[in-house]
Formats: structure tokens, C-alpha cells, sequence
């Protein structure tokens, strides 16, 4: 995508994304015969074909020169996203939406602590303040969480974590790439993703169960939940610094939350509304400070 953003048009681009991004949960609560990992291998499956349609489309073909595919970078990236493709659906089969959303929110965090590491930029004192404010909230809700569920769900969020540990060596890589002077097209790895996603999870999701309903709930995550989200999410990472995008990415934590609530009755307790609310007035705080740092 050639078409330079402005800020406020990468911010919405990346709402909009964690929008579709916060779908999964109650989604994955349609499906009734797919379970684990055959859930994981159709959505990535899903993925993959809608992404080469679109891409061969976008750029007539030139996407598919063997040279598009020779940046180390790439591949990199390619593994990040088949991790968080695929920890992501494991966990939300193993533990409540919420859980794994929460687990997720340690994003922010390890990818601001990154992209100090590699990068060597400080980040701002409001930064600062607002991932702290976040992590607050968000360890409320994982501590309550702990509690009510008695520890059964510990296996799900531990593969939960795994997302956030990839996520943040992908944005940080992302945005080290797209000031690179090659200017490489991280589009394709998005595919790659998808692709190792399903040579990693086809074997354990044989024999496939999932019946025709399954079939159109997966091709939806596949698609509008996966395929979508993530290429606005490349796309307004051009222009978003690698912590604004993965401090943005935490308002999946409460659309999923919110979704699994009133579609699939994962009623969410005061702890996590509590909490959430910390999130929302992090992310409202430092993109309010940004904005006056940017227009005073």
C-alpha cells in the first residue's frame, strides 16, 4: 500500500482493526464441532486463501517475484505472526474469552520495553504513565481472574502469553523495517504467518470434524477477523510508533470482552470492568498528550 497516512487516519485504521481483531471470541463460541487445533488450521487456511486472492489482485501478480521473499526481516515476521495466529485460537479453546484478551494486554509493555532495548529511544514520561496505568489495570483483572477460576485456566493463559511475546518483537520489527530504505512489502508476511500456522497445526487437526456451519464461522474469522485486521494493522503501523500500536491493540482486550458478554454470555466480573476502565483512560491520556505534543 503505497497511499501515505495521516496519523489520525493510521489511529482509525488500527481501531477499526481491533474491532474485527475482538470478533474471535464470540465467534469461536458458534462453532460447535471443530475443536482446538482444527479451529486453528481452518481460520489460518481461511486466511492464507483470501490473502493471496487480494494480494495477487493488488499488485497484479508482482507480489509472487522470489525476490519479495528474500528479506530475512520477512520471514522474521512471518514467524510472528504464525505464533500469535496460532497461540491465540489454542488458548481461546482452553480458557474464557476474557482471560486470554487480559493475557494479551502485556503487549504494550513488553513492546515498549523492546523498543527501548533496540531501538535506544526514550519513550515519554506520558508513555511511561499510561503503560503503567494500563499494567494496573490489567493486573487487577488477571490476579481476579486467577482467583475465580482457581487456577484451572492457567494452561490457556500461558499459551495466551506467547502473543504478546511475539507481538512485540513484530511491531518493533515492523516499524524498523518500514524505515529501512529497501522500504520491503510486509504484506506477504502476514501469508507466511498464515501458512506455517497450517503446516504447524495440520497434523493435530485431523480427523477433521467441523460441519458446514463451522465451515462458514471459520471462513468469517478467517477473512474479516484475521486476513482484514491485520493488513490495516501493517498498514497504520507505517505511520504508529510500535508502542502506539500495541497500546491501541489493548482496546481489543474490552470490544472482546464486551462481545463475549452480550453475544455468548461470558458475563465479565466487576474486577474486569474496574480494570478495563484503567486501560480505556491510559490509552485516552497519552493519545490526548500525543495530540497536544504533536498540534502545541
Amino acid at each position: 500500500m503505497n497511499i501515505r497516512l495521516s496519523h489520525a487516519q493510521a489511529l482509525g485504521l488500527m481501531v477499526l482493526a481491533t474491532l474485527l481483531w475482538s470478533i474471535a471470541g464470540i465467534v469461536s463460541r458458534q462453532i460447535t464441532q471443530a475443536q482446538g487445533f482444527e479451529v486453528t488450521f481452518w481460520r489460518s487456511f481461511f486466511n492464507a486463501l483470501s490473502l493471496v486472492i487480494a494480494l495477487t489482485l493488488a499488485t497484479r501478480g508482482s507480489v509472487w517475484h522470489i525476490t519479495q521473499f528474500q528479506s530475512r526481516s520477512l520471514w522474521l515476521s512471518g514467524v510472528c505472526w504464525s505464533v500469535m495466529f496460532t497461540a491465540f485460537m489454542l488458548a481461546l479453546t482452553m480458557t474464557t474469552v476474557a482471560n486470554v484478551l487480559i493475557t494479551l494486554s502485556l503487549g504494550p509493555l513488553l513492546t515498549a520495553l523492546l523498543h527501548r532495548v533496540l531501538g535506544g529511544q526514550a519513550l515519554s514520561r506520558q508513555t511511561w504513565c499510561a503503560i503503567a496505568l494500563a499494567a494496573v489495570g490489567i493486573g487487577y483483572i488477571f490476579v481476579s481472574q486467577i482467583q475465580l477460576d482457581g487456577g484451572q485456566h492457567l494452561k490457556g493463559m500461558l499459551v495466551a502469553v506467547c502473543v504478546p511475546v511475539a507481538g512485540s518483537v513484530q511491531w518493533n520489527l515492523m516499524k524498523t523495517r518500514q524505515q529501512d530504505a529497501a522500504q520491503t512489502n510486509m504484506l506477504p508476511a502476514i501469508l507466511i504467518g498464515a501458512v506455517l500456522s497450517c503446516v504447524f497445526t495440520a497434523p493435530m487437526a485431523m480427523p477433521f470434524q467441523a460441519n458446514a456451519q463451522d465451515m462458514q464461522w471459520l471462513a468469517m474469522l478467517g477473512v474479516f477477523q484475521l486476513a482484514l485486521p491485520c493488513t490495516l494493522a501493517v498498514w497504520s503501523s507505517q505511520v504508529l510508533k510500535p508502542h502506539e500500536v500495541a497500546l491501541l491493540a489493548l482496546l481489543e482486550v474490552l470490544f472482546g470482552i464486551s462481545w463475549a458478554w452480550w453475544g455468548a454470555g461470558e458475563a465479565p466480573a466487576e474486577a474486569v470492568l474496574m480494570g478495563g476502565s484503567l486501560v480505556l483512560l491510559a490509552l485516552a491520556g497519552n493519545e490526548y498528550a500525543s495530540w497536544r505534543q504533536r498540534n502545541g
